[in-house]
């Protein structure tokens, strides 16, 4: 199974168990909220359910990025798990900006939690769940490298962390009535944070970034095995499209080879990198005379 593949069927699967269990969680939270009359759980059932969005746009993202390139998209459609990713971000920040204008509300209105017996069981379960399906997300999406898996787990996990500050609410709330307002807004914060650290992470690729000094170097002893003289490599640049990459840099050789042998080196170059790194490359070649230009 190659990386492409292994991609969609780890994508697919994620996606759909996500979907059923989070329509399955928000069914169990909202009667539990009915039943408690706890608008706290109830307002968290739609925050589960918003997490189905997310999966559908994993499995959206997963069937485009995996489509083959075309006439209009000849590099692939590798870059729809990217914006899948910055989108999850957005919906995390403004599921983080409800949570805060909740417990501002609360806090100025010295609302406390009430919750029954039914809640504790409900979220308890909540947690559990949530947190399981986060630790598979994160797990498949730094085996397969996909930022939308990792921004979907993380998505889970700020689920189960909201959980936890109603189960929380239920044991402290006859004591302290601020305490669920308070963590309301620590919760936030740890939401806020996951989305920065997502839209950078996606956003980043998207632009363009620097090859790395650790590409660098082994770029270089892939080439100096291949080919014995001195190239001189330079202006090496990466262009990722979610598992399709483009290599492009300039390489020095002898001022007497002809076109022909300069193509048969930078060729030979080319088939090693796509060999060894999986990665297509694009060579620019320049006479080594330019070292004394």
């Amino acid at each position: 199974m190659n990386t492409q593949q292994q991609q969609q069927r780890y994508g697919y699967i994620e996606g759909w168990l996500s979907t059923m269990l989070n329509i399955l969680l928000f069914a169990l939270k909202y009667w539990a909220g009915i039943v408690s009359g706890s608008v706290a759980i109830i307002a968290d059932a739609w925050h589960t359910l918003s997490d189905s969005l997310t999966s559908i746009i994993v499995l959206v993202g997963t069937k485009i990025s995996s489509q083959p390139p075309d006439r209009e998209h000849p590099f692939g459609h590798g870059r729809a798990e990217l914006i899948g990713s910055v989108i999850i971000a957005v919906l995390l920040s403004i599921v983080a900006f409800g949570f805060i204008t909740e417990s501002i509300e609360k806090l100025q209105s010295r609302t406390p939690a009430h919750y029954g017996m039914v809640a504790i069981v409900v979220t308890s379960i909540s947690i559990f769940v949530k947190e399981v399906m986060a630790q598979l997300a994160l797990r498949w999406g730094r085996k397969t490298g996909m930022k939308s898996l990792m921004a979907d787990g993380w998505h889970h996990r700020s689920d189960a962390i909201s959980s936890i500050v109603i189960l929380a609410g239920i044991f402290a709330g006859n004591y302290f009535w601020w305490i669920d307002s308070v963590l309301g807004l620590i919760v936030s914060g740890i939401l806020f944070y996951a989305a920065y650290g997502i839209l950078k992470d996606s956003v980043s690729s998207l632009i363009g970034e620097e090859a790395g000094d650790e590409l660098f170097e082994e770029l270089k002893k892939l080439l100096t095995r291949t080919y014995p003289d001195e190239l001189y490599l330079h202006h090496v640049h990466l262009h990722c499209y979610g598992h399709h990459k483009e290599l492009t840099f300039h390489i020095r050789l002898p001022d007497g080879l002809t076109l022909n042998q300069a193509h048969e080196v930078t060729t030979m170059l080319e088939e090693a990198i796509r060999e060894d790194l999986q990665m297509e490359s694009t060579i620019h070649a320049e006479p080594v005379s330019f070292l004394h230009d």
